[in-house]
């Protein structure tokens, strides 16, 4: 089975060569043309105009009043906030020190680490 598989891979591998070989062909055979193909010139048609239809009269349109809208009321004013002022922030005197060496070992926790070695006599 597996090499009826291996068999049908390379047979589709050369398929596909061989069709780009046609395919670079045919590009070259396009780039290598002189011109573009002589085309006939063919004589145009006469077709017959089309006939203008008649406009019908239509009536003018009714042309309608201008309307008055009322002015729009005024809104009330509300009652103003008075502008609070806040009390001043605490300054922070200090901050607190952080180390700048970063720890290169692992602290022992010690649930995790193995029971102390001990001898029997």
């Amino acid at each position: 089975m597996a090499v009826n598989n291996r068999f049908t891979i390379a047979l589709m591998f050369f398929a596909f060569a061989f069709m780009s070989i046609d395919v670079g062909l045919a590009a070259r055979h396009l780039l290598q043309a002189t011109g573009p193909p002589n085309i006939p010139n063919l004589p145009k048609p006469n077709l017959p105009s089309i006939p203008s239809l008649p406009q019908p009269n239509l009536p003018p349109l009714p042309t309608l009043p201008n309307p008055t809208l009322p002015p729009l009321p005024s809104l009330p004013i509300g009652p103003t906030v008075p502008n609070l002022s806040l009390p001043p922030l605490p300054s922070v005197t200090s901050l607190p020190n952080i180390p700048l060496t970063i720890p290169t070992t692992i602290p022992s926790i010690p649930f995790l680490s193995p029971p102390p070695s001990t001898t029997s006599p």
